[in-house]
């Protein structure tokens, strides 16, 4: 089957989240299952040089933006055997980082339009273009409306991926028809119309031929009210055609016993990830106490991480238990400030990372005994699946993928490779830690959690089978 991942942002090219790593690993897993499966994203100016100088010029052409016609170019390098095209047009991308400019509106509808517009460059008709997230949403609708017509796209089938329901792509009605190209009859309750405005997001719930999203418990979550932002009622209407499938994590990319960013490389050895755990200490300027549980976080500093249980139980925390924490991370900057000033108050218990660094993320995974995400909502989720990978216990509330993929320990039955909490409640969060740390203080039982952890699956294997059944029934379907 030919598949077309449409997407924003992918790992390695460029990243801001989680959508990145899909990207960067999905497409691979059904590549290895047989498929031709090749990836499209914008040419941003921040891509690293050493693939920029991989790509050749495949040709450009007129994109339709509304009324206007602009500059589409298409370059394209191979990249793990997976042929990637990057669509050019300076003006829209040739800027510093991906979001947040006041006319994302319109670099981003040309980013969908371009997509089906320089197809014929490209030279690849796909059975399928997997669009990702608002970014790529309009794909399905202007599909419909412009395209059609034409045999060559006429049995393209689309399958669209809410990865973060939270933003939307809401922009002003002239995008429809200015930008767009599209009449007002999609600007309806039923269409993309959205408090009075143009959402892309929904484009994609309603026009795709399938929705999926990246957990089993978030399509749940996302047809109510609470976790829905005004579309749960069009969500709960889509009914068989929304799925959710869990993610996985590239597990050859991350794997402990080939690390070369770790200190000491291992499989499933405690004592050498005490010997990571030391280096990571030192590296932190922490004290070097291997008997003292470190807990791990690596997240965006941002409300919905659930740092405000954070701040409400770590003074208390770390006064009382004899425990060390390192956070590392960016965001907004009360969080940042938080953070720094709590390292000072305790320099021996506290390291704040304030800042992005893959390479110290991994040294984290493989140093820290516990792994902590009490978000107030997590889609998927990606750094427990990395955790978990690396033999690090996670501490995690029971909402979306954090709710599919770790399962607290039980200790009549010995199953469970992580520790939860349901209630977004600072002293649940706090109770469920000295729980995890009471586990850790008793060896036996501490072998058969990090056992239970390093012994799942945690590949795209399953869930790449998962998207290939969707796909099989979308194409052999009239």
């Amino acid at each position: 089957m030919k598949i077309l991942f449409a997407a924003a942002e992918v790992v390695p090219f460029i990243k801001t989240g989680g959508l990145a790593d899909v990207i960067g690993a999905l497409p691979k897993a059904l590549k290895q299952a047989g498929h031709d499966v090749r990836i499209v994203m914008p040419k941003y100016k921040d891509i690293p040089s050493i693939y920029q100088e991989q790509m050749r010029h495949l040709g450009s052409s007129e994109v339709a933006i509304g009324w206007r016609k602009v500059y589409g170019g298409v370059e394209t390098l191979e990249w793990e055997g997976i042929p990637v095209y990057f669509l050019d047009n300076e003006s829209y991308f040739g800027r510093d980082g991906v979001y947040g400019y006041w006319d994302d509106g319109e670099r981003f509808a040309f980013l969908n339009r371009a997509i089906l517009d320089l197809l014929p460059i490209m030279d690849y008709w796909p059975d399928m273009i997997h669009c990702h997230d608002w970014h790529t949403a309009m794909v399905p609708l202007l599909l419909k409306e412009h395209f059609s017509w034409n045999q060559d796209y006429s049995r393209i089938r689309t399958v669209f991926t809410i990865h973060n329901l939270l933003y939307q792509g809401i922009f002003p009605y002239i995008v429809l028809g200015d930008l767009l190209g599209l009449p007002d009859k999609y600007f309806t309750s039923e269409g993309v119309e959205y408090n009075g405005n143009v959402s892309f997001m929904k484009a994609g719930l309603v026009y795709s031929d399938h929705v999926t999203t990246v957990s089993p418990t978030y399509a749940r979550e996302i047809c109510t009210a609470h976790y829905g932002y005004g579309l749960d009622g069009l969500l709960r209407s889509l009914g068989d055609r929304l799925s959710g499938i869990v993610n996985g994590i590239d597990v050859k990319l991350y794997n402990p016993a080939t690390d070369a960013a770790l200190p000491v490389r291992y499989r499933s050895s405690l004592a050498k990830k005490r010997e990571n755990k030391e280096a990571l200490q030192r590296e932190l300027g922490l004290p070097v106490k291997p008997e003292v549980p470190l807990v791990g976080m690596i997240t965006r500093l941002v409300e919905p991480k659930g740092l405000d249980l954070i701040t409400r139980i770590m003074d208390e925390w770390l006064h009382f238990d004899d425990v060390q924490f390192v956070v590392l991370g960016t965001g907004d900057k009360a969080y940042e400030d938080w953070f720094k000033e709590a390292a000072g108050r305790h320099p021996d218990k506290l390291s704040a990372q304030i800042r992005f660094s893959d390479q110290l993320s991994r040294r984290i995974y493989a140093g820290s005994d516990l792994f902590l995400m009490p978000s107030r909502f997590e889609p998927c989720g990606i750094s427990q699946l990395l955790a978990l990978r690396y033999g690090s216990i996670p501490v995690v509330r029971e909402t979306g993928g954090l709710n599919d993929t770790v399962h607290s320990y039980n200790e009549a039955s010995g199953e469970g490779n992580g520790f939860s909490f349901q209630n977004f409640n600072a002293h649940d969060l706090l109770y469920t830690l000295r729980r995890a740390v009471s586990f850790y203080h008793q060896p036996d039982e501490w072998k058969r959690i990090t056992a239970n952890a390093f012994a799942g699956d945690y590949s795209w294997g399953s869930s790449a089978g998962k998207y290939m059944e969707i796909y099989t029934r979308l194409t052999e379907t009239p």
